[in-house]
């Protein structure tokens, strides 16, 4: 937006003004009453934007998952706490990290 200003008198000036002026993208109220089918995405190098969300049961491996059946999630606890059991003669390499 330019704005222009000139006043007359014994020394008459004249002045421009360039005014930048925007909004958010979306409001925090806006955002609550998106639709449920909605995502805003924001990925690296990119610039946020609106997208459908994904179905995640439609994808080949969802019977995979921990969602669909229960006995697909990882239990950190138990997998950090299991160990490594060697057997005799078996060979491995110590990494310290």
């Amino acid at each position: 937006m330019y704005n222009t200003g000139e006043s007359r008198g014994n020394n008459p000036s004249y002045s421009m003004n360039y005014q930048k002026s925007g909004k958010d993208l979306m409001t925090v109220d806006e955002i609550a009453v998106m639709d449920g089918d909605k995502c805003i995405l924001q990925l690296r190098d990119v610039r946020p934007f609106l997208s459908d969300k994904y179905d995640v049961t439609q994808h080949p491996l969802y019977k995979e998952t921990g969602e669909y059946d229960e006995r697909n999630k990882l239990d950190i606890q138990r997998f950090l706490h299991q160990g490594i059991k060697l057997k005799s003669g078996e060979m491995f390499d110590v990494v310290r990290v």
